[in-house]
């Protein structure tokens, strides 16, 4: 799958929001609003995973290279992995109401 064709639109499997690309030159892959996200990487980036499994968010982090990134777990088969957070862009991420939720 080309770089290209992963920034397209799709509909949210947690909370069946309609989720467009984003516009900052980057690629979305969790719904902006509720944050879960599809388990589709083996390794960031290469589609390989069979698992499809729904990736909940379940921290915030935040580097000086790449930002904040959010921090899921695999609802069924338990693997951590970080996003980095969609910011700039239309349909920013709501990571305010993400540190609510985990009283950060």
């Amino acid at each position: 799958m080309s770089r290209k064709t992963e920034n397209t639109p799709f509909q949210c499997r947690q909370c069946a929001s309609h989720v467009q690309p984003v516009t900052n030159g980057s690629f979305r892959n969790h719904c902006p609003y509720c944050l879960y996200s599809k388990h589709m990487d083996q390794q960031p980036g290469d589609r390989a995973s069979a698992c499809g499994g729904l990736m909940k968010p379940i921290g915030i982090d935040y580097s000086s290279k790449k930002g904040y990134q959010l921090i899921h777990q695999c609802g069924k088969c338990g693997k951590v992995g970080k996003n980095k957070a969609a910011v700039d862009t239309e349909q920013p991420d709501q990571l305010i109401d993400l540190m609510k939720l985990l009283s950060l």
